[in-house]
């Protein structure tokens, strides 16, 4: 597949090789013609911003502009969040909406979706934490600031 448009289903979307992206939705995985940057671009776009638009809105919201976490479509709260820096091939998006808890594993972490999906994802307990708070803290300005 060379186009997808993330959506409330969309859980995660992981790197493999050649520049395409594995893409775990509730019921289904998609391997995608992109890189997980490409994907989360191209999905901001067709929601009506950029992605710098949304990561510039994030900053201005709540403060951060490292490992940012963007709002891709307000109306239904799909915020997705990287697992490292978004320049680097290997990062990983985590859709905050679909998680159900988290914990530690060995050096790396266990997300646990609210479907009954699991991912193993590369990076510290606290780095996962502190990207699950973030994305959570931006969730809540949102929220409030849709409720005026």
């Amino acid at each position: 597949m060379s186009a997808y448009e993330i959506s409330s289903e969309t859980l995660a979307i992981i790197p493999i090789e050649n520049f395409c992206s594995k893409v775990i939705e509730k019921d289904n995985t998609i391997i995608v013609s992109k890189t997980p940057m490409q994907i989360i671009e191209d999905s901001c776009s067709y929601f009506g911003s950029s992605y710098f638009g949304r990561a510039k809105g994030t900053k201005k919201l709540i403060g951060v502009s490292h490992k940012a976490p963007v709002i891709i479509e307000e109306s239904k709260e799909i915020i997705f969040f990287p697992t490292r820096s978004p320049r680097l091939y290997e990062c990983c998006w985590v859709s905050l909406k679909n998680i159900d808890k988290y914990k530690k594993q060995a050096s790396n972490s266990l997300v646990f979706f609210n479907n009954g999906h699991s991912l193993e994802l590369d990076m510290s307990y606290g780095s996962l934490d502190n990207q699950i708070l973030r994305a959570t803290r931006l969730e809540s300005v949102l929220r409030a600031r849709k409720n005026i």
